[in-house]
């Protein structure tokens, strides 16, 4: 019964891998996307200015008493925007996984569009059909899609829930229920968690 269940999952990525290279959602060759890695995240961005935007969009305080406090990791390497949005991110996704306590290693790709226009294209070159999301997540591709233009903290904290939860558990909740937790991290990010 797990076998099936494994195969038909490999069967779906492999079909979506392959759908997105088709695509042109894949880069076809190096240096067209740039890529940020901090202790959670996989930022890729077209242009290098789109990440100095994310920066100033996502208002997000690292805590004092966050997990990345305790941990001897070194600071993020590159530019100083870079190391500053690695903090800040690496903290907002540790406030996530405090608010739904659901505390275990991951790495979220997070894909960042210039504009909407941008974001709804990508849209539809994946589902070919439209419809103007400000965002989403995939979980066959564990991706985020954003605008940089129209995007906030709190935005950037419920898709990582999807992403958190969805990982987290040993059976994917139903959508309802993910979007009740999601809007539950969006809607208490900036109050003092409880710790269970």
């Amino acid at each position: 019964m797990i076998f099936p269940r494994i195969l038909r999952r490999a069967l779906c990525l492999i079909f979506f891998s392959v759908i997105f290279g088709v695509l042109g959602l894949v880069p076809a060759q190096a240096g067209q996307w740039y890529t940020l890695k901090t202790k959670y995240l996989t930022l890729t961005y077209e242009n290098p200015s789109d990440l100095k935007l994310f920066n100033d969009q996502i208002d997000f305080s690292p805590d004092a008493n966050s997990f990345s406090s305790f941990s001897n990791s070194g600071p993020p390497t590159g530019t100083g925007v870079e190391q500053a949005l690695a903090r800040k991110l690496d903290a907002l996704i540790e406030k996530v996984q405090l608010i739904l306590d659901m505390r275990k290693p991951i790495n979220i790709i997070v894909r960042i569009y210039p504009d909407k226009t941008a974001l709804h294209e990508a849209y539809f070159n994946i589902y070919q059909q439209k419809k103007e999301l400000r965002a989403w997540y995939i979980f066959e591709y564990n991706t985020i899609y954003v605008n940089v233009q129209d995007l906030f903290a709190g935005m950037l904290a419920h898709e990582s829930a999807h992403a958190i939860v969805d990982h987290f558990l040993a059976v994917r909740p139903p959508r309802a229920t993910a979007e009740i937790l999601a809007r539950y991290v969006d809607s208490h990010l900036n109050e003092e968690a409880k710790i269970y």
